[in-house]
């Protein structure tokens, strides 16, 4: 029997990548990558625990990254909506943006790893 997936270690993953020197991509596509695998681990997260707990229902379509927000607020839970709407305009950005400055992407990605992390351990 499959055991469902641990959306915890998209955070492990955008660790590792946050250290990786992998010759065989830039330093910046890891960094972009990072941040995008920090809000998904976040947001899925999330989602199951709204699903499982609050009666949320995903469409588990691109509706869901407006409507789990707004689950989370209806539920009192307006820090953890906050965030995971930050965390989302930073993965945005990161994975929409043709340029962003390596300080900015620097920024973005400590302040995504920093608080997808909090969310995954508050919830």
């Amino acid at each position: 029997m499959q055991m469902p997936f641990d959306w915890k270690e998209y955070l492990l993953l955008a660790q590792f990548l946050e250290r990786s020197g992998n010759q065989n991509f830039s330093q910046e596509a890891a960094l972009r990558s990072a941040v995008s695998r920090a809000y998904y681990a976040a947001f899925c997260h999330c989602r199951n625990f709204a699903r499982d707990k609050q009666g949320f229902h995903p469409a588990y379509n691109a509706e869901d990254h407006q409507n789990l927000p707004l689950q989370l607020k209806f539920s009192g839970m307006y820090k953890e909506a906050r965030t995971l709407d930050r965390l989302r305009k930073w993965r945005n950005e990161c994975d929409y943006d043709d340029e962003i400055s390596s300080l900015r992407l620097s920024y973005i990605l400590t302040q995504s790893l920093a608080r997808a992390d909090k969310l995954l351990k508050n919830i």
